[in-house]
């Protein structure tokens, strides 16, 4: 780690912090170790969980790569119509304007695949038209929660109602039945695994009991997965593709037969929310630095800004964490600061004004919400710099 801390900072001497980095060496080899995880299926990369087309370009350059899963529509068109052309959106949307975008344009509507989980949203689809009368891609979501004691008890992200083999194939027959739709595909995210590090340090029990419920969920989805797909699949005999997993999931998800393809983001940055799982270490890709501005007293040091909170429930595992260099914590009393953030330990005391310290965001790409380059390193060295979304003038959410 003190050895990257150096290679950092002369590779960033010539900048001015705040900056955000990606460290392309570990980006690709955490690249590499999402196909190894696969297993020869393909890795459909997270659009959210990068944020920037040079490096969404430079991972589908990679042998274990296709395709991408966008999170609005509005994002779909625009990479469309940047020359990616597979696309998946992840997400249900209520874009009346996209759609008609979509339903207009033959490139567009053979480039991108709508989610869909319920029949009110091929309704406002059709309303949407406007005339257009290209075929509209469509995918259906499985919902993946465990549902424990009856029901009473549920473990997962609230996403599709559409639960059982049966319910998928309805709308399936539906979506089949209304002139200008087809179904390809269907996708399954298992967010209460892929999502959930099992190897919290400190808190050996937790762990344990988080074991036990991954290992029962993967059991439980595996099963209603398979079963999904085939009464999917005696509607739509042509289906394209089923996605499933997430980056903490890989090889577990990679090892369903049922499933054709993976999807993975966060793997390539390994924000920190990543660092605690038993199935796989990546290499932290993305970083951010802020310069020290103030020393107020002995071991405690002021960075300007640096208070990103990270979506999903509140608490400080959604704040960035002090990497480097190491051991530097927040003041309980400020935590991460809007313009200013205070930081203790002994390491404080050996930190100039103008000094960097570097810090890892708690999920991947909303990094990129907060800066609109990354300059690209490549050992002590930025050999390139990229927009993100945000430094093409693109905010989709």
């Amino acid at each position: 780690m003190t050895s990257d801390r150096a290679r950092y900072d002369r590779a960033t001497a010539h900048l001015d912090a705040p900056l955000a980095i990606v460290d392309l060496d570990a980006f690709d080899a955490n690249a590499d170790d999402l196909v190894r995880r696969a297993g020869g299926k393909p890795v459909r990369v997270a659009s959210k969980s990068v944020r920037c087309r040079a490096l969404l370009e430079r991972v589908l350059e990679r042998p274990g790569f296709a395709g991408i899963m966008s999170y609005t529509l509005a994002e779909s068109l625009w990479l469309a119509r940047s020359g990616f052309e597979d696309v998946l959106l992840a997400y249900p949307s209520a874009d009346r304007a996209g759609f008609g975008e979509l339903a207009q344009d033959a490139k567009l509507a053979a480039a991108v695949t709508v989610m869909v989980d319920d029949p009110a949203q091929l309704d406002l689809i059709e309303g949407a038209r406007g005339g257009g009368a290209e075929e509209v891609r469509v995918c259906l979501e499985l919902d993946t929660a465990l549902h424990l004691l009856g029901g009473r008890f549920r473990v997962g992200a609230r996403r599709s109602p559409l639960r059982e083999p049966g319910q998928l194939a309805a709308l399936a027959r539906g979506v089949q039945e209304r002139p200008g739709f087809r179904v390809v595909g269907l996708m399954a995210y298992e967010g209460h695994i892929a999502g959930v590090g099992d190897d919290l340090a400190g808190r050996p029990l937790r762990s344990r009991v988080i074991r036990l419920m991954q290992a029962t969920a993967r059991r439980e989805l595996a099963e209603r997965r398979a079963e999904a797909v085939r009464a999917v699949r005696a509607v739509v005999p042509d289906l394209e593709f089923v996605n499933g997993g997430g980056t903490g999931s890989v090889a577990e998800t990679a090892a369903e037969d049922a499933v054709t393809e993976i999807a993975a983001g966060s793997g390539l940055y390994v924000p920190r929310l990543f660092d605690n799982y038993t199935s796989f270490r990546g290499r932290p890709a993305a970083l951010f630095a802020q310069p020290v501005v103030r020393r107020p007293g002995v071991g405690v040091v002021t960075v300007l800004g640096g208070g990103y909170p990270a979506s999903g429930a509140a608490g400080a595992d959604r704040l960035p964490v002090p990497y480097l260099p190491a051991g530097l914590r927040y003041d309980p009393q400020e935590g991460a600061g809007e313009v200013q953030t205070p930081l203790l330990g002994s390491a404080a005391d050996d930190l100039l004004i103008g000094d960097r310290v570097w810090f890892r965001h708690a999920k991947a790409g909303e990094l990129c919400e907060r800066f609109d380059t990354l300059h690209l390193v490549e050992g002590d060295r930025v050999t390139a710099t990229a927009p993100t979304y945000r430094g093409e003038g693109r905010t989709f959410l």
